[in-house]
């Protein structure tokens, strides 16, 4: 029955072919001569090989689990019985989550994803929490497997983040992620405040994917105007040394993006290229109406009554979505990174809603 339900989520033989067709495509004559062809391609081998290799991990799970059981045939093992149930729990929350991953069916939702994260009323506080915002993030990507690589920040006068920018990389990252992008709202006794009072405070998250190159978006370097200025990030020794980060304007779009945290200007240039490329077709998605929901969602400010989701510290503990009503009271889970219930959440609401 797992075996079944293992091949309907994956289709391993309608994956396998497919790959062979893209590894023969990339034989074929001429198929380097053009980039934005071996780009593609080879996201999509990845993308194959990727579920083939989860196939023959959850299959390796399966085999155990029936070792297993031909040994409990022969012996009366109460631990071997434990752990039994333990591998069929552990693969059964494996596909499950294999399932989900089904849903993941959209344009970007397989490329990585760049976040931004913005303070918003609240001041310090709302910067604090701003950064609080940043570790649940980083100790998500660690959890599953995905890498975090800051690409600019602003940090606090005091305390926190004014605003961070930084790259998540892995196999559907962007398809997760996404569901992330709003406001978070913070209610807790504040411990800047001398005499201990309840505050609100708020934090904006944008989610891009990754774009390297748009084919159909030309960026004319006339259109680019661009500015240099010393690091002000962790960066060791080089930091303050040379001007190598750079901030690049779109002049027609008025987009600015900037990088800060490469060793070189030329690095610099090139990862905040590939974030104007993100944010001009993430311009160009919210500008055709019937693709809206792919990229952003409302635009909401950063401010009450538009929040996605609320974290409560006190008078009780609490984190709710809005949009789903999934909730939970183990606030500091979440805050360590266990936030894929609300993800699963609204992937499940929107793809029914799709």
């Amino acid at each position: 029955m797992i075996f079944l339900l293992l091949r309907s989520v994956f289709d391993p033989v309608g994956q396998e072919k497919r790959l062979q067709e893209l590894k023969d495509e990339q034989l074929s004559d001429g198929f380097f001569n053009d980039a934005k062809r071996v780009s593609k391609v080879g996201r999509e081998v990845k993308l194959c090989e990727y579920k083939l290799d989860k196939v023959k991990k959850l299959q390796t799970e399966i085999d155990n689990c029936n070792a297993i059981l031909e040994l409990l045939d022969e012996v009366d093992d109460s631990a071997l019985f434990d752990e039994l149930v333990s591998t069929l729990d552990r693969l059964s929350s494996e596909i499950e989550a294999a399932k989900l991953e089904t849903l993941l069916s959209g344009k970007y939702d397989n490329y990585n994803a760049i976040l931004t994260l913005h303070a918003g009323a609240g001041g310090t506080e709302a910067q604090d929490w701003t950064d609080m915002l940043y570790r649940m993030y980083c100790m998500y990507a660690e959890k599953n497997g995905f890498k975090v690589k800051v690409l600019d920040v602003l940090e606090g006068e005091e305390a926190g983040i004014k605003s961070i920018s930084f790259l998540v990389s892995g196999e559907f990252a962007y398809g997760y992620l996404k569901a992330e992008k709003g406001v978070h709202r913070l209610v807790r006794i504040s411990p800047f405040d001398a005499n201990a009072r309840r505050h609100t405070s708020f934090a904006s998250v944008e989610v891009m994917p990754e774009i390297e190159e748009a084919p159909d978006i030309i960026i004319r370097p006339e259109d680019l105007k661009v500015d240099t200025f010393r690091s002000s990030g962790a960066g060791g020794q080089h930091v303050n040394k040379t001007e190598s980060a750079i901030r690049i304007t779109h002049i027609p779009s008025g987009i600015i993006v900037a990088c800060q945290t490469e060793r070189s200007q030329v690095q610099n240039r090139e990862t905040a290229m590939k974030m104007l490329y993100s944010k001009l077709v993430e311009k160009q998605e919210l500008e055709e109406m019937e693709k809206l929901a792919t990229i952003r969602g409302d635009v909401k400010k950063i401010e009450w009554g538009s929040q996605i989701r609320s974290y409560v510290f006190c008078p009780y503990t609490m984190v709710k979505d809005h949009r789903t009503n999934f909730e939970t009271s183990d606030i500091q889970a979440v805050m360590n990174g266990e936030i894929q219930g609300f993800i699963n959440e609204y992937l499940k609401r929107t793809s029914v809603k799709n």
